[in-house]
């Protein structure tokens, strides 16, 4: 029985020392200067983190009657749940991985906060809300200098033009808070 207890509690360690942090920042706080704003990421397993962020963010208005005329600054949360997949072949390369520097998977949604934009001269008060996936990359530098880029597609809702439009997002800042776990450089 000792035994069985003794092989259990060896396969549980293994099982968690994999988990965390092999190749992901535990967590990092960034500042955005490009869409302003602040951005937490944390480690949620090996190659996984979920980021959040808060600001204006540069994005289309659905409540607009042609979509794709203007681009509008509007205060919204958003948050990724990302999987990066090419850390160990970065590794392998010989480039840093540093701020979680690789590309990404992720699924996206978003909220833009509500009366904070005009259409027509009146205000528009309905949530507007999306959810989809995007593909992207981040790259960290020594100097905290940080950018991320990611393109996809997702439904918004909340508005009369409900359906799938095209999201990008740009951040460019820096890291000002860290805690790095198992990084290689």
């Amino acid at each position: 029985m000792q035994r069985i207890i003794l092989i259990a509690m060896l396969f549980c360690s293994i099982q968690i020392t994999a988990q965390f942090g092999k190749n992901c920042e535990l967590r990092q706080f960034k500042i955005n200067v490009f869409n302003p704003g602040i951005e937490y990421e944390m480690a949620l397993g090996v190659n996984t983190t979920f980021d959040i962020k808060a600001g204006l963010q540069v994005a289309l208005d659905p409540e607009e009657p042609d979509i794709y005329n203007e681009l509008g600054l509007f205060p919204a949360i958003a948050g990724q749940y990302r999987y990066y997949y090419n850390f160990e072949k970065r590794q392998r390369n010989r480039r840093q991985i540093y701020g979680n520097s690789a590309n990404y998977i992720a699924p996206a949604a978003a909220v833009f906060i509500p009366g904070s934009r005009t259409i027509n001269n009146v205000v528009v008060k309905d949530v507007v809300t999306y959810a989809g996936a995007v593909t992207g990359l981040q790259r960290s530098y020594d100097s905290g200098f940080n950018f991320s880029i990611d393109i996809g597609a997702a439904y918004y809702f909340g508005t009369s033009n409900d359906g799938i439009y095209p999201i990008a997002n740009i951040s460019i800042g820096w890291i000002v808070s860290e805690k790095r776990w198992c990084v290689g450089k």
